[in-house]
């Protein structure tokens, strides 16, 4: 009898304590989502990912170039192909890119 008592308020306090456990790791869930989409929406932070990921397409094409010219025709077609529909992507301006950047 007394070992089922202590089954039943063991199992009591783990549903309790999950309960519990669950309604305050939701509310914090909650405040570092509402965190992030504030700082996401901070100018500065938009500012200074368009700016990184214009520099990154700049590089990128620099080193396209680069590797370009020492490559040559060595490069598989569809290696080829795929360079550029990403350059293309990259140069049309036709809107965000994966990481939510304007192409600007």
């Amino acid at each position: 009898m007394a070992a089922m008592r202590y089954r039943l308020t063991f199992v009591a306090g783990l549903v309790l304590g999950y309960v519990l456990g669950t309604r305050a790791g939701r509310e914090r869930y909650e405040q570092l989502k509402k965190s992030a989409r504030q700082v996401a929406q901070n100018p500065a932070v938009r500012n200074t990912a368009e700016t990184a990921a214009h520099q990154g397409r700049e590089i990128a094409g620099k080193a396209l170039h680069a590797v370009g010219a020492k490559v040559g025709d060595h490069m598989p077609d569809s290696v080829a192909d795929r360079v550029r529909s990403l350059r293309d992507r990259g140069t049309n301006g036709s809107g965000p890119d994966d990481w939510g950047t304007s192409n600007s």
